[in-house]
């Protein structure tokens, strides 16, 4: 039987190199045999190198730390980092937000410069010989009252002459852990603070930060904690003022700002300058001094006054109009609050016809101060006032009186003075700030501000210095 040839075999299929794509093989992973373990076989890694161009390596310089004009060291940071919370949140129901904000605001009246350099040892050499005399310090007193029984508590460190004049990283940080110091409320969660630079982000003189939750008013409450050690030393050390307000839908819309005249509104005192046109200097500073030491009241002290410029021309106060220096920034700020369509008044405790007159050029719009009478004959000033006295019940009943009239509730009117007739008005508002005035007034005002240009109120209210130059521009 002749022995027939076995038919040839088929040749294997195999994938041509137009076939051999990597995505050819991902859409038929069913003819592929299951991978154990997870790991790759030759195959995959092979095509997965088809695609890959590999291009020689560039030339490596090594960096010895010095910058190169041409080429130099970038550091590329292609992370995000995002932390889910609710601290600025519309609060769960049922609940309310409970934030406090504090204004943190660097004298610039008095900044003091960065100490770049260590001056000179200039310590006296040492004594050759010994000196047993008692330094006089120390020397024994005689009477017990006279021995200091306890050394005075040293003034803070000024810190920002170190850090530079204006509000430092380590300033803020200082002042986190001063409010994270207080106690909070029972069961609250833990401290959230966020911030935001007001002006100059790199370097800036205004910071306005926010905490949630408040410290817990059964600890301290608010007006107590404007009034805290901890915070009078925190602004002594780093030069600021801080502005502590419950954060409100009201803090940032006044409807009425109030403002004293004197010293105020303007650098001067006006009883000054009429006392030193007619050379009557001596004497009011001699009635000054009564009231100061609590032998008149303002409204005694002023009448004393007024009586001084008997004979006077009723003329004087249209001569004063010349010398009269208002304040840094108050032009701007009325301008920028009537655009906001707040209404303005000036409270004085001088006289009615330079008050109406400063009221007239700056645009406010109520003018209240004292009359003085004279003699239509001879336009002479008689010394006698007409009418009621501005004084510190009288600016308390007309605030209250022009609030009432325009319908504005106290939680959204600001008063703005710098003496104690003022204090009544600051407290009876719903935010009373003390301008560059006196200790007292100062320890007892919602807020106080001590730079050189009243501008810095607008920032009270949360505005940044691009909002402010909208509003005034």
């Amino acid at each position: 039987m002749a022995e027939t040839d076995s038919p040839a075999r088929a040749a294997r299929p195999s994938f041509g190199s137009n076939m051999r794509s990597r995505s050819y093989l991902q859409e038929h992973q069913q003819y592929r045999p299951p991978q154990q373990d997870g790991h790759q076989g030759i195959d995959s890694i092979v095509e997965g190198m088809q695609s890959t161009k590999i291009e020689p390596s560039k030339s490596f310089t090594k960096y010895n730390g010095v910058p190169s004009p041409k080429s130099p060291p970038k550091i590329i940071d292609s992370g995000l980092s995002h932390t889910l919370s609710h601290t600025n949140c519309q609060p769960a129901p049922g609940t309310h937000s409970d934030r406090l904000i504090a204004t943190i605001i660097y004298k610039t009246r008095a900044p003091r410069a960065k100490i770049t350099e260590i001056p000179p040892d200039r310590t006296p050499s040492p004594v050759t010989s010994p000196s047993r005399a008692i330094p006089p310090n120390l020397a024994p007193v005689r009477t017990l009252s006279n021995f200091p029984l306890e050394p005075p508590p040293p003034d803070p460190e000024p810190l920002d002459h170190l850090y530079g004049s204006y509000i430092s990283p380590l300033c803020l940080t200082s002042f986190l852990h001063l409010i994270n110091s207080l106690p909070a409320r029972q069961g609250s969660e833990i401290l959230t603070s966020s911030h935001r630079c007001l002006d100059n982000p790199e370097h800036p003189s205004i910071v306005e930060l926010t905490f949630s939750p408040s410290p817990d008013p059964a600890y301290v409450t608010l007006d107590d904690l404007r009034k805290h050690e901890l915070i009078y030393r925190f602004e002594r050390e780093w030069n600021v003022d801080v502005i502590l307000q419950q954060d409100t839908v009201l803090r940032r819309y006044p409807r009425l700002v109030c403002f004293d005249m004197d010293s105020t509104l303007i650098e001067q005192e006006v009883i000054d300058l009429i006392a030193a046109s007619i050379g009557v200097e001596a004497e009011v500073s001699a009635i000054t001094a009564r009231a100061m030491n609590g032998e008149l009241d303002f409204s005694s002290s002023f009448k004393e006054r007024v009586k001084l410029l008997k004979g006077s021309s009723g003329d004087i106060f249209t001569q004063l109009r010349t010398v009269i220096k208002p304040t840094k920034g108050v032009a701007d700020l009325i301008r920028a609050l009537k655009r906001m369509g707040v209404k303005t008044a000036v409270f004085s405790g001088g006289f009615i016809p330079l008050t109406q007159w400063l009221a007239d050029q700056l645009g406010i719009d109520y003018a209240y101060a004292n009359t003085i009478e004279a003699d239509p004959a001879t336009n002479l000033l008689t010394g006698e006032v007409i009418g009621a006295i501005v004084n510190a019940e009288r600016k308390r009943d007309l605030m209250l009186e022009i609030a009432a009239k325009e319908k504005i509730p106290l939680e959204q009117v600001v008063a703005v003075g710098d003496g104690a007739n003022d204090l009544l008005m600051m407290n009876a508002s719903g935010l009373g700030v003390a301008w560059n005035a006196k200790p007292l007034v100062q320890m007892e005002a919602k807020a106080r501000l001590n730079g050189d240009s009243l501008l810095e109120l607008l920032h009270v209210f949360g505005f940044t210095e691009e909002e402010v130059q909208t509003l005034i521009g």
